[in-house]
């Protein structure tokens, strides 16, 4: 049985450390910070470290609200859902892990576009 991609990149930490970075640029991005103001980051967080771990294929179930519903509420619109994939994508990059897993995880991201997006 081949490794998860939640194995190959180094499992919980290193997501841990890919979440970290992720949120550390998306709150200094200008054009997303708006999103964020009064969100339990710490919750928000926890939150990605498992849907990243899940979409990965990590030990983990991700039971977090419908994405459609749980994002309809912030009207967000496809420029800034695209930087959030940038900022997540780079935070991949950053944390050594390879282009081919960061393709399965962004594609991942990618299929949540319109659900998110509210379409």
């Amino acid at each position: 049985m081949s490794q998860s991609v939640y194995q190959e990149i180094g499992g919980h930490s290193a997501v841990e450390a890919v979440v970290t970075d992720f949120y550390d640029h998306v709150l200094s991005d200008e054009q997303l910070v708006p999103y964020f103001e009064g969100m339990d980051m710490q919750e928000l967080r926890a939150h990605q470290i498992k849907f990243i771990s899940a979409v990965a294929g990590g030990p983990v179930e991700y039971t977090g609200a419908d994405m459609r519903e749980a994002h309809d509420h912030l009207d967000i619109d496809e420029p800034d859902f695209d930087a959030v994939g940038e900022h997540l994508e780079n935070a991949l990059r950053t944390n050594g892990v390879d282009d081919d897993n960061v393709e399965a995880i962004m594609a991942e991201v990618v299929a949540l576009k319109d659900p998110i997006l509210g379409r």
